[in-house]
């Protein structure tokens, strides 16, 4: 019996050398060694764009819907993530099919007419939406949409999304570039520079309080479906390895839960009202007074600043928890609350001074060349976004002839981090620019309201708009109507 099994292998050795000649190389399976090559560097190597629903430097380090994702994916197959961030999406395609990455991952929609490439299973579904600016006649279909200058981001399931529209209006046509951000086409929307864009739902959702004159028009053609891509002419493994993670995360529910933590809500930076706060100020309020006032003494802040603080923070709720892990009154991550000794962080008191003790942290490392009371202002800012972005708004206040030691000019300066014009050449990147804008009026809202509680509300009714000041606009490639 060893000896006809001895034969048996043999034979079967020469049978499977025979279909190897006969057979075409890139129809054998290739199995296995697309993991083990990744594992052998152990690194997986991921392309991306810098932006809100993908990719970018976050108040407490790297954050984005697809770098979560594909961080837990990369943790899956037991590697590190190295990301390579790209500035067009074509640039992403061609990292990929070229080698240089093993799967990107940008806001990439299904499109098979893209040669060498493959893709995943569906991750997310994506809307196409037009907007327009505030003061046009509505924009409810597309024949509101002739004549009117429309933009959108080349390569983009939104472009695809107009394309198609074109052949059943060849009188439609619109302007295009693959370097921009949705931020630069809702800006250029708000500033007259263009009537109307194709956003998608979730996007514009991100984005739409910082651009008030922009409104919601209608969806356009079918949903599209988000997807990572991959190299048709690498193994199946990783792709393989890909969707069963995928799909292990969408029974397990955490798809939904990431999915919702950053795209299930749009109005968690809308004011809550002056009233509504007066009643929290009466109710609330006092029970940590004491602990406000501690905090004051140690750290030398006003205790009615470091309250204006705790209520943006969490409406002074000690047991606050967010979808992405902060927690407590002054909502700490647990990284800084480590950092400054916070055993618990849903303990009010200990919040109250881990919260003042930060916020007196990342003051003190501001440039001593900044006066108050503008460096309050920008240490809250920092609170909100970090430090590093902070330091770039300043820089990019000072190259556009303005003082980076004033807040005035570092408050203009916060939102162009979403505009690719000048993330692009920030240290780190970019940054929700518009959050910490809004967030430290807030801040300031609340502070003064408790200073003056007795006075009339109405004072603090509006919260002021939003300044846009941009003297480049990214060129656009006219896409001519088809007649």
């Amino acid at each position: 019996m060893l000896h006809l099994s001895k034969r048996l292998r043999a034979a079967l050795t020469v049978l499977l050398a025979m279909a190897t000649l006969l057979c075409p190389a890139e129809l054998l399976p290739r199995l296995g060694d697309g993991l083990d090559s990744i594992r052998q560097r152990d690194f997986l190597q991921v392309a991306t764009r810098n932006g809100p629903i993908t990719f970018y430097q976050g108040g407490h380090g790297p954050t984005g819907f697809e770098y979560e994702l594909v961080r837990r994916f990369a943790h899956s197959l037991g590697v590190s993530l190295a990301v390579k961030n790209d500035s067009r999406i074509n640039d992403v395609l061609d990292d990929v099919r070229q080698g240089e990455a093993d799967l990107g991952a940008a806001a990439l929609t299904l499109d098979q007419r893209r040669s060498g490439l493959r893709y995943s299973q569906p991750i997310l579904t994506l809307q196409p939406l037009v907007v327009y600016r505030r003061g046009l006649p509505p924009v409810r279909s597309l024949d509101d949409l002739l004549n009117l200058r429309i933009g959108v981001i080349a390569g983009s399931g939104n472009a695809a999304a107009l394309r198609a529209q074109q052949q059943n209006l060849p009188g439609l046509g619109w302007r295009e570039a693959d370097d921009l951000a949705i931020a630069d086409l809702l800006e250029m929307v708000e500033r007259d520079d263009l009537d109307a864009a194709v956003v998608y739902t979730h996007q514009f959702k991100l984005n739409r309080l910082f651009f008030p004159n922009v409104e919601r028009g209608f969806t356009l053609g079918k949903p599209l479906t988000l997807v990572w891509a991959f190299s048709a002419s690498q193994p199946l493994a990783l792709q393989q390895a890909a969707n069963r993670f995928i799909a292990a995360q969408r029974r397990s529910g955490d798809l939904d839960e990431l999915i919702g933590r950053y795209f299930g809500h749009d109005d968690y930076l809308e004011y809550v009202g002056a009233r509504l706060f007066i009643r929290h100020v009466r109710n609330r309020l006092p029970r940590f007074v004491p602990y406000f006032k501690e905090a004051a003494r140690d750290t030398g802040f006003d205790w009615r600043l470091l309250a204006a603080l705790g209520y943006q923070e969490s409406h002074w709720k000690p047991d606050a928890t967010s979808p992405t892990g902060v927690r407590g009154l002054m909502m700490l991550t647990r990284p800084t609350a480590d950092e400054i000794g916070i055993d618990n962080r849903l303990d009010p008191r200990q919040s109250v001074d881990g919260g003042a003790r930060y916020l007196r942290h990342v003051r003190d490392r501001l440039d001593a060349s900044i006066p108050e009371p503008d460096r309050t202002w920008m240490a809250l800012a920092a609170y909100n976004v970090g430090l590093g972005h902070l330091f770039d708004a300043r820089d990019i206040a000072a190259q556009r002839g303005g003082d980076p030691d004033r807040w005035l000019d570092v408050r203009e300066a916060l939102p162009l981090l979403q505009q690719r014009e000048w993330y692009s050449q920030a240290n780190h990147g970019y940054a929700r620019g518009g959050e910490p804008v809004i967030y430290v009026r807030n801040v300031r809202r609340y502070y003064e309201i408790l200073k003056y509680v007795n006075r009339s509300q109405q004072q603090f009714d509006q919260l002021g708009q939003r300044t846009l000041d941009s003297d480049t606009m990214t060129p656009l490639e006219i896409v001519t109507p088809l007649m």
